[in-house]
């Protein structure tokens, strides 16, 4: 996660709140999805960018999660995330997710 998007969300969850926020990520596999969860949540890791140290707390889930694509109506979730969700490894992605919820929540 670049220092930009750190940024924007390091002001957002000072504007609004952190319980106003709710992060969505498209990462391509589990990896990626995991270090952007613990950058939203317990803070950056690579102590690089302004979410240094700063541990947000913000809620984070993935496209690909039961819990978001269900409120998205069929039709559109097919026609922008469709295509990329067959040919990532959803299972993986959501696992991870489900990890770094219960590792980094507080």
């Amino acid at each position: 996660m670049d220092q930009v998007v750190q940024q924007t969300l390091l002001d957002a969850a000072e504007k609004y709140g952190k319980d106003n926020i709710l992060v969505l990520l498209g990462s391509p596999d589990a990896d990626s999805a995991d270090i952007y969860a613990e950058t939203v949540m317990a803070g950056d890791p690579t102590y690089a960018g302004p979410l240094a140290g700063v541990a947000l707390g913000l809620k984070v889930y993935h496209i690909l999660e039961d819990e978001i694509k269900q409120l998205i109506p069929e039709d559109v979730y097919q026609e922008q995330v469709g295509v990329a969700e067959l040919s990532l490894d959803r299972d993986q992605i959501v696992e991870a997710m489900k990890q770094a919820r219960e590792k980094y929540s507080s």
